[in-house]
């Protein structure tokens, strides 16, 4: 029997903390009650929105509609051969929680991917990435439920059409499917990322040998770093970075680096160097900006954050501002990562 809810606050379903109503709300928490939902006359036609762990959402109104939270947990190995271990997670596990299990059973690739928030089944639509990892280097396929006939499919790496922070979930196939499932390939012989970031100085200081380095150790250094730049969702609303890194030519960058001798640059090797929107942002003056409860972090200028009682509309306001001074001064568009709603 499914339980669905009516006029409900999403103030704990996303991690902005927006204080936002959904007309009605279910929670998913296995495949069957997809179909089963899918067959109610009275929600066909009604507007959805399919939440994970809401940690990549600004809601900038009441959701006139059905909210799907879902929660398919479970996490097991489906195969392995010599080189890889592919393992299968429910959409609903939380992000980090199948990180370190990876991570404990060495399980070589999402170690770079440490605790960032959220959950499986939203991974793929966003193509989340950090610390020079992108989840579609490890991933295989997911499996999802068409929103309007109830078929399931499964979706190889080359059918996601996977892009920077991207996805065919976010442009064509947008609210088209629930994704229940993720299936990852893993390396059972660790390919070392440590050149991104701070992990080999964070590394160092934690006294790990470069001949004894492990994954674990990886994970440990991403986590130290994370904690100590981006605040805690439960004490400050946020959805981490609020803004993409922004791609451009060699020749703008070439040009912006005469201009501004301090700016970073990470060459993409197709004539495209990604430049920190965070320095960029930083440089604009806004670090540490507050307007209200709007604000933009102390510590870490890409992650806007609510103070307490902001509204979605004042954070993407804020935002807007925050592009427009970045726009002026670098001629740079930066683009969110967050969804708005």
């Amino acid at each position: 029997m499914l339980n669905i809810q009516s006029r409900v606050s999403l103030k704990p379903y996303n991690t902005f903390g927006i204080d936002a109503d959904a007309r009605y709300l279910i929670e998913i928490n296995q495949v069957n009650d997809i179909n089963t939902l899918l067959q109610l006359t009275d929600f066909m036609g009604v507007p959805k929105l399919i939440l994970g762990g809401g940690s990549n959402v600004l809601l900038c109104h009441d959701f006139n509609g059905l909210v799907i939270k879902m929660n398919i947990q479970g996490i097991e190995v489906i195969r392995e051969n010599d080189d890889y271990i592919y393992v299968m997670a429910g959409a609903g596990v939380k992000w980090d929680e199948l990180v370190q299990f990876c991570v404990q059973h060495g399980y070589a690739g999402m170690e770079n991917l440490t605790l960032i928030p959220g959950t499986v089944g939203a991974a793929p639509m966003q193509n989340i990435g950090a610390y020079g990892v992108e989840l579609e280097q490890i991933f295989d396929s997911l499996t999802a439920v068409h929103t309007m006939t109830g078929e399931r499919r499964t979706f190889s790496h080359a059918d996601c059409q996977f892009g920077y922070r991207d996805s065919i979930f976010k442009r064509e196939l947008k609210d088209h499917y629930i994704i229940t499932s993720v299936t990852f390939r893993l390396n059972k012989h660790p390919i070392f990322h440590t050149r991104y970031g701070a992990i080999q100085e964070t590394l160092t200081d934690m006294g790990v040998p470069h001949d004894e380095l492990t994954i674990k150790a990886i994970s440990e250094a991403v986590s130290r770093i994370r904690r100590s730049k981006l605040p805690d969702p439960a004490q400050i609303g946020n959805a981490g970075s609020f803004f993409k890194n922004p791609e451009i030519s060699k020749a703008q960058f070439d040009s912006l680096k005469e201009q501004f001798d301090e700016l970073p640059g990470y060459p993409m090797g197709n004539e495209h160097v990604k430049i920190p929107a965070g320095w960029l942002i930083e440089q604009a003056g806004w670090k540490g900006y507050r307007s209200g409860d709007a604000g933009v972090h102390t510590k870490q200028a890409l992650v806007l954050v609510n103070y307490g009682s902001a509204t979605g509309q004042d954070l993407l306001n804020l935002a807007k501002q925050v592009q427009d001074s970045v726009h002026q001064k670098f001629g740079v568009t930066i683009t969110p990562e967050v969804n708005v709603v």
